[in-house]
């Protein structure tokens, strides 16, 4: 315990030195005071400092000076929050406070667009382009934003349209060969401006950062088109209608991944090499690049109506998501070097082929509808209050497979499997093949109100009902079937469902100083393994690993404190928190199949957290973070991992940053920031067979700006740290990005 509180100790008086700092200048220089931040944690707008919630905020000015282009950008500046982007783009893991995420896992936190909950976690990990605002809430937030807001929420705010033409335009070039270019539109449609609309296009291309040294091209290029549409209409002071259409195209690859061998002259020393996430000497050498794409769709009308005693809104949204994905499999290597062709397959007659190797394939195909109708009612005296109801209807197909592998290429497999009558053992056919689709329908009720005690002292209770009614039907052919006792067509169903309260205390000890507190419970749906798993993970003593995961509930107790000082130009927030989880989720991964399966755990979780901003001088602004979470394993039906971290927990975050702008000529000024961030220890299965060093990352941005243009260079990880960004249960490493650089050219008109 010494160590982690030296660290807290270390990171407070850096806090400190940089109050002092901040205040010894500010007393000779006397900076101009900082605009109020206003935010929409709890459904309604309020300032940043009354919000009883932790939470961090990022204005339009904060996402282009720090350069935040997609969600890793962002998380990567959050105290005790982490991104693991792996395997294919629409699976990205955020873990906060110890909360985690898995492969195909509900997420761990509600994401919402302009006030609309994303209903598909394959599509968060996107493209961030003509943002206004970020704001990210920790801790279980199911009380308002329902089932899996288990660890919090993240609000995404676009920029609205304008009621005059403007627009903005943008284009950057960089190493990997990358170049981006995006445009952005608003203004009036009808003469009195009741209609306005703002389009916008994004497009980004790279080459890619890291080498295949087997195929000596990069494994990573990357290809993103995306497009936004929203018509905002105010025909009178009653109504608003907000439609936004949404589209995005992502052609990328998928499953390079890196599984070391002491011995690379010796295939079985892959059995023997012993599992480290810090290893990176190890290339990527996989004999297919394979292909990653992803198509979404999204569109989402939000009504709002003022009557006399508050406002109805109703939001409805439509998604549809598909991802198909193919590459190596295990081990991920050459075909007359991998384990598969040596040892798995090696006695294949040569009138059937021969000895072969395994490739692999992933079809996701997601439709969900979604409506929500709330009322919010008008502030009357001391009472305030809010309630609601929620549906969500989802239609979820998805197949994996494992295919022959001869060194002739990945056939994409989508809804059937490849079967050649001749030959069971012909290239590109299906060794293995599992599908199912769910037919699932979840409702919630809600309510929330807040009492004013006194003029200092709010009472904020709120709570919520959600249940889920989840429906799984086996589509997988008899005889790809690894369970004797399953059979296509078996229809497996299952009902979710829990109660979420929240009550907080907030007290406003002076008009710069907010104190609150308060207790929560968080709720995340559990769900259907692919039909077969269970009775494998069971016989190769896999415990705790079923057909059928469980729902987690989390209960969590958070005190907080948030300060301002010299016309907020100087802030200061603390909290600390202390989490009970059951039924958390970890990830198994059964090679067989090719299969990514989650399982259950019981975990505690407590943490602390730091946040420090100054606006030092009118041309320097300050920042420090620091979080740290402790976790612990207490209940798993293999006893011996009990005591040990939980999965994808990060011991500590530090966060620390300037910006200096200086006015260089009439009109021009220059812009220089530095951020810096370490990523702590980090435990990735329950087992605790490895964990990562801290990372230590620098990203550093210099540039011009005119009235309407900026230029700016930039290079992200600057240092060009090599690492993991993740470690999978099997020795599994998937490498991080290095550094990456570029210039920007950006100009309004």
């Amino acid at each position: 315990m010494l160590n982690p509180m030296r660290r807290i100790l270390s990171a407070a008086a850096a806090g400190l030195g940089v109050v002092l700092f901040a205040q010894s200048v500010w007393a000779q220089t006397q900076p101009a005071s900082l605009e109020e931040v206003v935010v929409t944690a709890r459904r309604r707008d309020e300032s940043f400092q009354n919000v009883p919630i932790t939470v961090n905020v990022f204005t339009a000015q904060q996402i282009q000076s720090a350069g935040i282009e997609s969600p890793r950008d962002f998380v990567a500046m959050v105290p005790n929050m982490t991104m693991v982007e792996v395997q294919n783009v629409g699976n990205s893991f955020i873990t906060v406070r110890g909360i985690s995420q898995a492969r195909n896992s509900e997420p761990s936190v509600a994401v919402l667009v302009d006030g609309v909950l994303e209903t598909n976690p394959y599509q968060f990990n996107q493209e961030l382009n003509d943002i206004q605002q970020i704001e990210v809430l920790k801790g279980p937030q199911g009380a308002l934003y329902g089932r899996n807001a288990i660890g919090g929420a993240i609000i995404i705010h676009t920029v609205d349209p304008a009621d005059h033409f403007e627009g903005t335009g943008k284009v950057g070039i960089g190493n990997g060969i990358s170049e981006r270019a995006q445009v952005a539109v608003s203004g009036p449609i009808d003469s009195a401006g009741t209609l306005r609309y703002r389009a916008s296009l994004n497009f980004y291309n790279t080459d890619g950062y890291l080498q295949n040294t087997y195929l000596d091209k990069k494994a990573d290029p990357y290809r993103d088109y995306s497009g936004r549409l929203r018509l905002l209409w105010r025909p009178g002071d009653e109504w608003t209608a907000d439609l936004r259409v949404f589209r995005d195209r992502v052609e990328t690859t998928a499953y390079y991944y890196i599984i070391p061998r002491d011995d690379e002259a010796n295939v079985f020393s892959t059995f023997t090499t012993l599992p480290n996430a810090n290893n990176v000497t190890s290339p990527i050498q996989d004999n297919n690049l394979g292909v990653d794409y992803r198509d979404v769709l999204d569109t989402a009308l939000k009504l709002d109506y003022k009557a006399g005693a508050g406002t109805f809104t109703s939001v409805t949204d439509y998604n549809s998501t598909r991802e198909i994905d193919t590459g190596d499999a295990y081990d991920f290597r050459p075909v007359k070097s991998s384990i598969a062709y040596n040892v798995f397959f090696a006695g294949i007659p040569a009138g059937l082929g021969g000895p072969l190797d395994e490739s692999q394939s992933q079809f996701i195909d997601v439709k969900t509808w979604s409506q929500e109708l709330r009322f919010t009612a008008d502030k009357v005296g001391p009472f305030s209050w809010m309630a609601g109801l929620y549906y969500v209807h989802t239609e979820r197909f998805i197949s994996t497979d494992n295919l022959v592998d001869r060194g002739g290429g990945v056939p994409r497999v989508y809804r059937n499997p490849i079967v050649d009558p001749s030959n069971p053992f012909a290239d590109g056919t299906n060794v293995t093949f599992l599908s199912d689709s769910q037919n699932n329908d979840a409702w919630a009720v809600f309510g929330d109100a807040t009492y004013d005690i006194t003029s200092r002292l709010e009472l904020d209770a709120a709570i919520r009902y959600d249940e889920d009614s989840r429906q799984n039907r086996t589509d997988t052919p008899t005889k790809f079937l690894p369970d004797p006792t399953a059979f296509n067509g078996e229809v497996r169903k299952h009902t979710f469902s829990e109660t979420q309260p929240k009550g907080t205390l907030r007290y406003k000890a002076a008009d710069n100083l907010t104190v609150y507190g308060g207790w929560s419970r968080g709720f995340r749906s559990g769900g259907f393994n692919q039909t077969g798993v269970g009775a494998i993970a069971q016989a190769a003593g896999n415990l705790g690993v079923h057909d059928l995961f469980n729902a987690e509930v989390a209960d969590t107790w958070e005190l907080g404190a948030k300060s301002q000082f010299l016309q907020r130009r100087l802030n200061a927030n603390l909290s600390v928190f202390h989490t009970k989880s059951r039924n958390g989720y970890f990830f198994y991964f059964d090679a067989t199949t090719s299969t990514q399966n989650l399982g259950n755990l019981d975990a505690t979780y407590k943490g602390v957290e730091l946040e420090l901003t100054a606006r030092a001088t009118d041309h320097l602004d300050l920042y420090a973070n620091f979080g740290y979470t402790d976790g612990k394993i207490t209940g798993m039906e293999d006893p011996k991992v009990v005591g040990n971290k939980p999965p994808l927990l990060t011991k500590n975050t530090v966060g620390a940053g300037f910006q200096y702008r200086q006015r260089l000529v009439e009109g021009i000024n220059g812009t220089l920031r530095l951020d810096f961030q370490e990523i702590g220890r980090t435990w990735w299965d329950p087992y605790n067979v490895t964990s990562r060093d801290p990372v230590n990352l620098l990203d550093l941005r210099a540039g011009f700006e005119g009235d309407r243009w900026t230029v700016t260079a930039w290079s992200k990880n600057l240092t060009n740290k090599i690492y993991n960004a993740e470690f999978s249960a099997g020795g599994f490493l998937w490498r991080a990005l290095p550094r990456r650089y570029g210039v920007d050219f950006t100009y309004k008109f």
